[in-house]
């Protein structure tokens, strides 16, 4: 039985509607990270989960119960959860003090909560500045702070709203590896919105994308990444070709697929007829000056029309009647002396291609 089950789940206020007709199931165990567009509900998700708002319909289970029709009970339940802000929290007090607050709300005797702070400083390296007040801290310091606070009182859910955003790449990478490590020592269930898709990939056993409200594919990262359900979440995870298609004809598992007047080979399930969006990424593509002989079932003629260095790897757009983006190093770019108006072969394997359905 999954620890959290969301039925039917649906929010508004007012008019405006923010959350429509969820269902996800979180399990025991994992980390699950709620990815999507700033503004898109995912904060408002994570606050009907812990128990802070009411939903205007659906269920939210927890370890089997079902919360809404809690009464008396959910402060029991909320005690099983701990929820971090976006904006870290922390009050005018040591960082010791800090991480204390919620223990000895709870009535920790002195003991424990010395022998528990002193651990989570560890965790979060912060030991030498237990005294330090927290209001002085940086940004991803009290972020780190604010997290420890949560663990104290041993969360069986540990719930993040973007817990990196506006966080400098350093500050960013130690969160990041703070989140594995509460995952791997306290073995808390982790829930954690985020807008940044790598983040997600990195840290998430499964990703959940949420656009509009709605969460249309829920996934391993591999899976969303390389096999989005439709083009709003082949956008969102940055899939760069996107090209609108036909299957004029079908071989067992190999579709042959009319891109406005090119014709590529793609393994699909798609019926002939069918108009369908297909995704290549740029890494599988392969360019060249001629048409190699290869395993490579497409190849295909265009003129280079932007050269785009990004550090070690280079993005050529090339025409070849639509558009198409391919990436490669840098040296590539370099001995083979892509330019724009260079004629190339842009080459990828049936495998390479993701078909959608329209």
């Amino acid at each position: 039985m999954s620890l959290i089950e969301v039925v039917g789940l649906s929010q508004r206020y007012g008019d405006r509607v923010v959350l429509k007709n969820i269902n996800v199931n979180i399990e025991k165990g994992e980390i699950f990270a709620l990815i999507g567009p700033t503004g898109t509900g995912k904060t408002t998700f994570l606050r009907l989960i812990d128990l802070l708002e009411v939903p205007t319909s659906g269920k939210i289970y927890f370890d089997g119960i079902d919360t809404t029709a809690l009464g008396r009970m959910k402060l029991r339940i909320r005690r099983r959860m701990a929820f971090v802000l976006q904006k870290p929290v922390v009050f005018n007090l040591s960082i010791y003090d800090n991480i204390a607050y919620g223990l000895r709300w709870r009535g920790k005797g002195r003991n424990e909560i010395k022998a528990k702070v002193d651990r989570l400083l560890d965790v979060i390296g912060l030991s030498t500045f237990r005294h330090k007040n927290a209001r002085t801290l940086s940004g991803g310091e009290a972020q780190r702070v604010a997290i420890a606070r949560a663990l104290a009182v041993e969360p069986e859910v540990l719930l993040l709203d973007e817990p990196t955003a506006n966080l400098d790449p350093i500050s960013t990478l130690k969160i990041e590896e703070l989140i594995r490590n509460i995952f791997h020592q306290y073995k808390a269930t982790i829930v954690m919105a985020t807008h940044d898709l790598s983040q997600g990939r990195r840290l998430a056993h499964r990703i959940g994308v949420m656009v509009n409200g709605e969460i249309i594919q829920v996934g391993k990262a591999d899976e969303i990444f390389n096999s989005p359900l439709n083009r709003e979440v082949a956008e969102f995870v940055g899939v760069e070709n996107i090209i609108g298609g036909v299957i004029v004809s079908r071989d067992g598992d190999i579709a042959t697929i009319d891109l406005k007047g090119k014709i590529i080979e793609a393994i699909s399930d798609c019926a002939v007829g069918d108009e369908v969006y297909v995704c290549i990424r740029p890494e599988d593509i392969t360019l060249a000056p001629s048409k190699a002989i290869s395993s490579a079932r497409n190849s295909l003629a265009g003129e280079i029309t932007r050269v785009a260095p990004t550090g070690s790897l280079v993005h050529v757009e090339v025409d070849c009647g639509f558009s198409l983006i391919a990436l490669v190093t840098k040296k590539s770019a370099e001995e083979l002396n892509f330019k724009s108006g260079e004629r190339v072969y842009a080459s990828f394997k049936a495998s390479a291609v993701h078909v959608i359905k329209k």
